[in-house]
């Protein structure tokens, strides 16, 4: 069984629904989801929201914490996560923002850097830093695997 096939499961077995809020994957954790047949009672919707403009519009990131934090941030992604569950239906929601590559990295914030947010409805968002190597194509199906391995995780957790 794959891991998207594990978390719809898990999903479906708590009867939990999912929420995405993704900068640096563009989609992809919500393309897998969606890819399995049946998708719709485990998932409600996915927020690409790539540039800073659609993460304030979209879900409620403050300019303050974009200013003074920048988007690949442990508060961007907790105000991701925290902004996907007001704006949907979900119960449970993952926020990933980080620098996939090749470009884009500094001293501070390096390529394969991912700040990532989970959150079930009622309970404190958590985030969790990941540091990725390797391509862009590897950094960003990384993210998705951790981003699988998490959420399971986190529904294990609040039994």
């Amino acid at each position: 069984m794959s891991l998207v096939e594990e978390l719809s499961n898990t999903l479906r077995q708590k009867s939990m629904i999912l929420v995405t809020a993704e900068s640096c994957t563009g989609g992809m954790i919500a393309s897998a989801i969606t890819n399995l047949a049946g998708s719709s009672d485990i998932f409600d919707r996915g927020f690409v929201t790539y540039s800073n403009t659609s993460k304030q519009e979209m879900l409620g990131v403050s300019e303050d914490i974009l200013k003074n934090h920048g988007a690949v941030s442990a508060e961007c992604a907790k105000a991701m996560v925290d902004g996907a569950l007001k704006n949907s239906s979900a119960n449970i929601a993952v926020s990933v923002t980080g620098i996939a590559g090749p470009g884009g990295g500094s001293a501070d914030k390096p390529v394969g850097l991912v700040y990532m947010g989970i959150c079930v409805a009622g309970k404190p968002p958590k985030v969790l830093q990941h540091n990725f190597s390797g391509s862009r194509t590897d950094i960003r199906e990384n993210v998705c695997i951790a981003a699988f391995e998490a959420l399971i995780k986190e529904i294990s957790e609040n039994e």
